[in-house]
């Protein structure tokens, strides 16, 4: 589901993280988006991130949950913003199993109004401490 504003786009980037569904994180994105995960992967278009996080959800983050924590929201004209949100990322697991523990974990995306709501041009989410 599109959010209706920017400051909703954190949390349905979550919820559909926490469900796997990687079809509808890349929905947050436009077609022509382009996207930095956390394991360092680089995809170009909706279709190439939804390959890469379906990849990556169904190893070290197949049992993930993402707890958001600050926002900050700078808009940057009318129907543009970026948007940084940081998230405490635990239930990871190595190739036997074995709990990782949890990492922070930045999200910084441009996001963009369109008809069907605010979508994401760019994306990166990566590691960071503390």
């Amino acid at each position: 589901m599109i959010p209706e504003s920017a400051e909703e786009f954190p949390r349905a980037f979550a919820k559909a993280w926490g469900a796997r569904d990687a079809a509808g994180i890349a929905a947050l994105l436009a077609e022509d988006a382009d996207m930095l995960s956390l394991t360092g992967g680089w995809a170009e278009g909706r279709r190439a991130v939804q390959t890469l996080l379906r990849d990556e959800l169904s190893g070290m983050f197949s049992q993930s949950r993402l707890v958001t924590g600050k926002m900050r929201l700078r808009p940057l004209g009318p129907g543009a913003a970026v948007l940084q949100q940081r998230f405490v990322l635990s239930g990871l697991v190595d190739a036997a199993g074995r709990d990782l523990g949890r990492m922070g974990a930045m999200l910084i995306a441009v996001l963009v109004a369109r008809s069907g709501g605010w979508q994401a041009i760019t994306v990166q989410f990566s590691t960071v401490e503390g």
